[in-house]
Parts: C-alpha cells; structure tokens; sequence
C-alpha cells in the first residue's frame, strides 16, 4: 500500500485540496440554511410540502451514492480513480443550481417540479463530494496528517459557506425585504454557481500532478450486484457501524439546526432589528452572524489538533457534541424560562452570539474528529478483506449524513406545519405560544440527539496506537 505522499504534507498542498470542500460549503448553505425558508416563506408552498421533497432528493441522493463511490473505487485511468470525476461535474452543476433558485416565471413550483430539480443537483454534487473526500486515505496514511486535511477541508468549506452567507446578508438578500427577497435569491445562486466550479475544478487542478497516475490494481468492473454487496460488507464493518450510530443522530441535529436558522434570527431573536452603534442602520446584528460563524471556524482549527493529541479522535468527538449541546440548550432554556435580557438588545445579541461562538467551534471539533474517524476504518476493512473501498465508506457516510440531514429538515418542516407557523409571517408579530413551541422543539432536540451522538463516538473501537499498528503490518505486505 503505497501514499500518494509520505511525510509531511506540504501547506500548498493541503490549502489545494481543502479548496475543493468550497462547493460542499456553498451546498450547504443553500440547502441547510435557505431553501425551505425561500421555497415556504418566499415561494408561499407549504412548509410540510417542501420538507417532504426535500427530504425525498435526499433519500434518492443516499442510495445513489454509494453507486457512485464504487464507481469512483473502480475508475481506472492515468488520471487515476477520482480526478476524472472532479473534472466532470462541477458545470453540470452550476447549471443545475441555478435552476433550483430560479422558479420558472416566479411562479409557485409543484412538489414533483421542486423534487426532480433537487435530485439533479444532490447527484451532481455527490459527484464532487464522494470523490473528493474519498482522496484523503490515498494521498496519506499518517493518523495526523490526515485529521490535518480534514482540518483544511472543513474550514475552507465554512469559510466558503460563510461567503456566501456574508454576501447574502449584506448584499444579495440585504435590502427592504431582506430574506425576503425572491431576487437576491437569484444572485445568489449565480455566484454560488460560478464558485462552485472554480473550487472544485481548481482543487483537481492543483493535486493532479500528484494524484494523476494508474491505480496500483486494475479494479474488477463494476456490476450493480458488486457494488451492493461491497457496500454492505462496509456497513458489517464493526467500526463503521459505531461511528454511524453516532453521525446518524449529529446529523439529524445539524438538519433541524441549519434549516431553523433563518427562523430563529428572525422571529425568535431578532436580529435583523438590533443596531450596531457606530454603524449604518443596514449593518444590522444578523450581519455579524458570518463573523461569528468564521471565527469558530478559525477557533476549531488551532483546538482540534491538540485535542485529538491529548485525548484522541473519539472522545475529542465525544466532547464536542456534550459541549455543542450545553451551549446551544442555554440561550433557549434562559429566554424561555425568562432570564435572557430583553429581544431587540445589543445585549442579548451579543451574549447569544458569545454561546454560539463556543456551541459553533464544537460542533465543527465533533464533525472533523468523527470524519477523520473514518478514514482509519479504511484500513481496518482493507487488512480484513484485502480490497480497498475508499469510495464505498465515504459514500456510506454520505449516505447516513442525508438521511439523517433529510430526516432533519422534514421534521423541521412538519412541525412548523403543526404549530400553524404562517408562511408570510412578520418578525415580531408570530404568538408567543408559536415561539414558544419553537424554542422547545429546538432546544431540547439538539441535547437529546447530541447526547446520543456523544454517547456512540465515545465507544469507537479503533486507536491512534492500533492504527498505527495495522498501517506497519500493511505497509510490510501482512495483507
């Protein structure tokens, strides 16, 4: 077995392939943050409608997949098994994306019209996103340098994430009617679209040299039998399993959390009417909300290495999502129970914005660490099985990550649906019994799913010491 790089990985190097985690941080944004709010509130569909097909393009996107992560295990070019597929799918997609945020002559899309257009560009992104990731075990197999990629990775797909959401505040969606704004949503997805491919194609660009060469083995070719088969026989995998059971209920909770986003800045906490001093009045508290969403970003990346050196990948994961929902539960439980200072207050945006600095920087500790997790699973089921399946655990991954984010943005949706949460609801005039319902689905959701997710990544079975182990008895051919 033999690394596309052996010792130390090059800065230049890790920024290129972090490049490309821009796009899966643009993605994100749009589908966590905006697209049942601008398809329920702006579109006027029902919120339960728009859940469900959202939740659906993700089920569909799932088992699609891990086909594609076989697929790209069994590409066998010069260019090797992932970069032609990095190559090939970032301007389908562009095109795509702007579509998903362009309603043919502004009128209301049907459920199947919003369904088929969101398959499109979950596949198309799956085509960037699989590949990409799935880069990380052969360019390395030292157990630090790997968490160190997955480092760059998340925090130059947050930074390209919060781009897109500082430009959305501040220009695309920052006028008279704020999120609002059926246009700036447009924008929006045109220079969503243009960076998708400059990320995605500019990161391949940048690793071709080193990761353009014949895989090692001729792979068998792919039948739709082997590859359901493989993809099982990765979902025995004892390790996976574990860190399934502990990403599955992470992710639910990342769905409801993101796709609440624009619901709780606005009608909960109001930050879109609390001045900042000193500033134009179009500079408005939710503006700060990018800042705040960057310098966590920023912070986990100078915490995450020493903890994984102290305590290790699993309970640095651990300990992020029991702090994650400490910090998110606080603000919630003090405004409900009425200790949190009074709405529309540079203080209780500022002490809101202190809590999810911390609740923020994390959460991202608790996603790296488990991410990185499962790159050690890789050789687990190599030494196992004699095969490489790169491809297959990350799709695998991809595919708890969406069901599990579909699952959340679906209940997000039906239960906004039952509370009668009004789809041309005005901040400051939604009943207090409405806000109040939010608050508690909300708040006592995240600690009951982190709590579980805390509890799984804790017991994840492989160590530093073991790893290391198992790549020595690799390396002298004991496979």
């Amino acid at each position: 077995m033999q690394s596309a790089i052996t010792g130390p990985i090059p800065l230049r190097f890790k920024l290129i392939h972090g490049f490309g985690a821009v796009a899966f941080g643009v993605k994100d944004i749009g589908f966590q943050f905006f697209l049942l709010f601008y398809y329920s509130q702006v579109m006027g569909m029902d919120a339960s409608l728009v859940s469900l097909a959202l939740l659906c393009a993700l089920l569909i996107d799932a088992v699609i997949d891990p086909i594609l992560g076989n697929l790209s295990d069994r590409t066998y070019t010069k260019w090797g098994r992932r970069l032609p597929w990095l190559y090939a799918a970032p301007v389908p997609l562009a095109f795509a994306w702007v579509v998903l945020w362009s309603a043919p002559g502004g009128s209301v899309p049907t459920f199947w019209e919003l369904l088929g257009i969101a398959v499109v560009v979950r596949v198309l992104l799956s085509c960037c996103e699989v590949p990409s990731a799935s880069l990380i075990p052969e360019i390395t197999a030292d157990y630090d340098e790997r968490t160190t990629l997955f480092r760059f990775r998340y925090i130059e797909g947050w930074l390209g994430g919060i781009l897109m959401l500082t430009l959305s505040y501040t220009i695309f969606l920052g006028g008279e009617n704020g999120q609002l704004n059926a246009d700036g949503y447009r924008d929006f997805a045109i220079v969503g679209g243009i960076l998708m491919v400059i990320s995605v194609v500019g990161s391949a660009l940048g690793q071709h040299k080193v990761l353009a060469r014949l895989p090692e083995t001729k792979p068998e070719r792919f039948t739709f039998k082997a590859c359901f088969e493989e993809i099982f026989e990765a979902f025995r995998e004892r390790a996976f399993l574990i860190f399934g059971a502990g990403a599955l209920t992470a992710y639910v909770n990342q769905g409801i959390s993101f796709s609440l986003t624009p619901y709780v800045t606005a009608y909960i906490w109001r930050l879109d009417t609390v001045a900042i001093p000193g500033l134009p009045e179009s500079i408005t508290a939710l503006s700060l909300y990018p800042l705040i969403l960057a310098i966590s970003a920023f912070a986990m990346f100078f915490l995450v290495g020493p903890m994984h050196t102290r305590f290790g990948k699993p309970a640095s994961a651990a300990l992020g999502a029991g702090g994650t929902a400490l910090f998110t539960l606080l603000p919630y439980m003090a405004l409900y129970f009425g200790f949190w200072p009074a709405l529309d207050t540079l203080a209780s945006a500022t002490l809101l914005y202190a809590m999810l600095l911390i609740g923020n920087t994390l959460s991202i500790v608790t996603l790296i660490s488990a991410t990185s997790m499962l790159a050690e699973i890789v050789e687990a089921y190599l030494e196992r099985t004699g095969r490489r399946a790169e491809g297959a655990f990350y799709s695998g991954n991809w595919l708890i990550q969406k069901c599990a984010t579909g699952l959340g943005i679906f209940l997000t949706g039906q239960f906004l649906s039952a509370i009668q949460f009004a789809t041309d609801a005005k901040p400051g005039e939604v009943p207090e019994a409405v806000i109040g319902n939010l608050i508690l689905f909300f708040a006592l959701g995240t600690a009951a799913l982190l709590a579980n997710s805390a509890y799984w990544l804790w017991r994840f079975p492989i160590t530093r010491q073991e790893h290391e182990a198992r790549i020595q008895r690799l390396t002298k051919g004991a496979v």
